[in-house]
């Protein structure tokens, strides 16, 4: 994709979630709000919808020519987008495989990426990595209106807005929004990682900790553990490596970016919505990005970790040695 202007669509996407941050803290989900969609524990709010519906309506009224995914209303087509990809209410079949590509090298940034960061991107290539396509230079959103609804549910933080807009080259932009530090995490393809519209290296206090003293942030595979899970928070602990769970994918992904943990491993269940946003952000700040067998390419829905380079093969083989173990008969 060509001529796009990767910063005018990282403004309008940062101001929507501007907006949501601000409806979200102004709002708490009343007595029988919340509903399960696929399971027990699977909630949504009607804070959700109304937060997806903004984003949805503020992205397409500035970019006609796109597509919009958001995990609650699913897929919406712009007034100019004649609509290569896949039509449905979901993502596309695969969608959400990212991984650390070459950079993309996306024309002149502003203020240029963040001091000594790896110019990596998340995937090359979006239609290899089985996203949905906007046709026409369009571009594809997705949107997690609250990632961490059952946190919000309960009055806890660890709540995000997440937004990513995909081309043919991969993931393009990413926002994550931490909605209850009013903390904006953001990236461009190729021109490096923001925090507060703060230039970040993951790297930067790499010889002050590395895994020992570290802190690995997880997730649940929906209620879950994942396979391998209870085996690599073991092995590290061992190393005196803290583990957390925040309830949040976007936010454990762009944490590292943002250098606030040592790495994250998700080794379960995730939507495109989920990661895509805070995987660009901590590729672009120079995290190595890698799936369960350890390959730095595009990261099957099976299982993503991001890392700092120093610490990156010592949490890659710490994961697949526990998948290795728990698998053994």
């Amino acid at each position: 994709m060509t001529g796009r202007d990767l910063g005018a669509a990282l403004a309008v996407a940062e101001e929507a979630a501007r907006w949501a941050q601000r409806h979200i803290t102004s709002r708490r989900p009343g007595p029988g709000d919340p509903e399960e969609k696929a399971g027990p524990g699977d909630w949504v709010t009607s804070v959700d919808r109304e937060v997806e519906e903004h984003i949805r309506a503020a992205l397409l009224a500035a970019f006609p020519g796109d597509v919009v995914i958001g995990e609650e209303a699913g897929r919406s087509v712009g007034a100019g987008q004649t609509g290569a990809g896949p039509d449905g209410a979901g993502p596309a079949a695969g969608a959400g495989q990212t991984g650390a590509g070459q950079a993309a090298g996306a024309g002149p940034d502003r203020a240029g990426p963040a001091a000594g960061a790896a110019q990596a991107s998340v995937s090359t290539d979006g239609a290899a990595a089985g996203l949905a396509q906007a046709g026409d230079g369009g571009l594809t959103w997705y949107i997690d209106p609250i990632d961490g609804t059952t946190n919000f549910v309960h009055g806890l933080p660890g709540v995000s807005v997440s937004i990513a807009a995909v081309d043919t080259r991969g993931v393009a932009v990413g926002v994550v929004h931490d909605v209850y530090r009013d903390e904006a995490f953001t990236a461009i393809r190729g021109r490096g990682a923001r925090v507060g519209g703060v230039a970040v290296a993951a790297g930067d206090e790499a010889e002050r900790v590395g895994l020992r003293g570290g802190l690995l942030l997880t997730e649940w595979s929906g209620l879950l553990p994942w396979p391998g899970m209870y085996g690599l928070i073991t092995d590290l602990q061992e190393r005196f490596t803290a583990t957390r769970v925040l309830g949040s994918c976007a936010l454990s992904l762009a944490s590292v970016g943002a250098g606030r943990a040592t790495g994250a491993v998700l080794g379960g269940h995730y939507n495109p919505w989920d990661v895509l946003g805070g995987a660009l952000i901590a590729a672009e700040a120079g995290c190595v990005v890698f799936d369960a067998d350890g390959v730095a390419g595009d990261v099957p829905m099976g299982g993503l970790g991001v890392a700092r380079p120093d610490v990156a093969d010592e949490i890659r083989t710490a994961w697949q040695r526990a998948r290795k173990a728990e698998a053994a008969p």
